[in-house]
């Protein structure tokens, strides 16, 4: 992810990041099922996957300063 995107996030409204981590959460679920499977080609996805989430939750646990 690149700083822009990261600062994009950083700049999400709290109800934003939420929806976007229940997205992600959810789709994390679906490759975690597809991989017990074998459909997922592309391992490293999941783990990009999971960094995302632990950085929209980081931003989502941070005092609101503004």
């Amino acid at each position: 992810m690149k700083s822009k995107e990261i600062q994009e996030l950083k700049n999400k409204s709290h109800e934003e990041l939420s929806g976007m981590l229940h997205e992600s959460r959810e789709k994390l679920r679906v490759l975690r099922f597809d991989l017990a499977s074998g459909k997922v080609k592309n391992v490293s996805s999941i783990h990009a996957l999971k960094k995302n989430i632990a950085r929209m939750m980081t931003f989502l646990n941070q005092p609101n300063t503004s």
